[in-house]
């Protein structure tokens, strides 16, 4: 595609990152098939064809307009486009590139962007978030029997200290809103990986991988977020004795940001080399776990009342991260029986506080996700993001846990 971007972005680093994507794109069409809006909408614009043709006239000169930000609005970001492209077009860095600029053009109203403000306030600031959901379960009895789905109940459980004695060590990333929401899942994270002769610890200062700001295109408040980690993990990565062989994600859209920190943070000088080097060492649960499955399958010598399940893989695990069958793999070798699920590719609804700001094709996506799921009627839901795991939850009567969880119950 030939391009030919205005004089205030083309030399800037995010202009020639968008110009490098856009001349790759060939326009052949092949991501409409997978986009999840584009089946439900019909509309050209509403794919990632369609939105990188708006990013293309924004970055251009044209004036974006309500319209254009609705169109890139509505984008789950699932990146499903990727996966099938077969020119490789990372369309998910361009649509940040291009919502941004929209962003600095188009005034949101008044009610959205105090809404927006909220959520990047809130949802990534532990303790706030807690007290709130605090609050929540006070009045949950009152609330709508749909609502109440959304409220789990509350646990005072948190990870313990690393006692030292394994042999190999492990950084985990508490997160902000998993904590709140499902703090076991941590805790069966830390026991199965016990099993395995591997302690976790845990960065006291390490917070929210950043992700939920930048992607409200708050970006500098999201790479502040980042560099917060990095300062946190840091002295575990360097340190004489025992330094972590790993950074430990249970929460694949936490999994997918910090994998890349170091391309996000790349032009900044104190920052670009170890947010390198902390890239280098973040893997999946599924990625630390798929290495120990021999160990894991030896000590799960009675399966047959293992229950039959349906997994869900996060966009963030299987585009994001590129790691599409490794946890079901991993399942159905140690012993597990998975139920065969139509559409995997396509998301549930969630992604982030997609759920919130676009609810109406939230809720049409997680049915579409849940008939599937259901199909084969499992005993219960797994997957690998808590976004995932509460959005789905909310919509069926089926048990819905992280797929560590049901390891953890397993093996005990």
């Amino acid at each position: 595609m030939q391009t030919q971007l205005e004089a205030s972005i083309k030399n800037t680093p995010a202009g020639e990152e968008a110009d490098a994507i856009l001349r790759s794109c060939v326009h052949c069409g092949f991501c409409l098939a997978t986009c999840p809006t584009y089946q439900l909408l019909g509309d050209e614009l509403d794919s990632p064809r369609g939105r990188i043709y708006l990013i293309k006239q924004v970055l251009e000169g044209a004036a974006p307009t309500q319209k254009t930000q609705q169109h890139l609005d509505r984008c789950l970001t699932c990146r499903a486009c990727e996966t099938t492209c077969p020119s490789g077009v990372q369309y998910g860095r361009l649509l940040d590139i291009g919502r941004l600029r929209v962003e600095q053009q188009v005034e949101r109203r008044l009610y959205m962007r105090l809404f927006r403000y909220g959520l990047r306030k809130i949802l990534p600031n532990r303790q706030i978030f807690a007290a709130l959901m605090a609050v929540a379960r006070i009045a949950k009895p009152l609330m709508p029997a749909k609502l109440k789905k959304s409220i789990p109940p509350a646990s005072k459980t948190s990870l313990p200290v690393s006692n030292g004695r394994s042999q190999r060590a492990m950084l985990i990333l508490d997160g902000c809103a998993q904590p709140v929401l499902k703090p076991s899942i941590n805790l069966a994270a830390n026991r199965v990986l016990n099993r395995a002769g591997i302690s976790l610890v845990s960065a006291p200062q390490a917070g929210c991988c950043g992700a939920l700001a930048y992607h409200l295109n708050a970006q500098e408040e999201g790479l502040d977020a980042m560099r917060r980690n990095i300062d946190a993990w840091w002295p575990y990565v360097v340190r004489q004795e025992k330094p972590v062989e790993a950074i430990v994600m249970t929460a694949s859209g936490c999994g997918v940001t910090v994998k890349e920190y170091g391309h996000l943070l790349r032009h900044d000088d104190r920052y670009a080399q170890k947010a390198a080097r902390i890239s280098a060492l973040t893997k999946d649960i599924g990625e630390v776990l798929a290495a120990e499955k021999d160990h894991l399958a030896a000590l799960l010598t009675d399966t047959a009342d293992l229950p039959h399940i349906a997994f869900h893989s996060p966009c963030t695990l299987q585009h994001g991260m590129r790691l599409n069958g490794v946890v079901e793999n991993l399942l159905q070798s140690i012993g597990f029986k998975l139920a065969s699920v139509a559409d995997a590719h396509l998301c549930c609804g969630s992604a982030g506080t997609y759920s919130l700001l676009q609810p109406q094709l939230s809720k049409q996506l997680r049915a579409n996700k849940l008939a599937a799921l259901s199909k084969e009627k499992p005993d219960l839901l797994t997957t690998a993001n808590i976004g995932c795991l509460m959005h789905l939850q909310a919509g069926t009567d089926l048990p819905v846990k992280h797929w560590i969880e049901l390891l953890d119950e397993a093996l005990h």
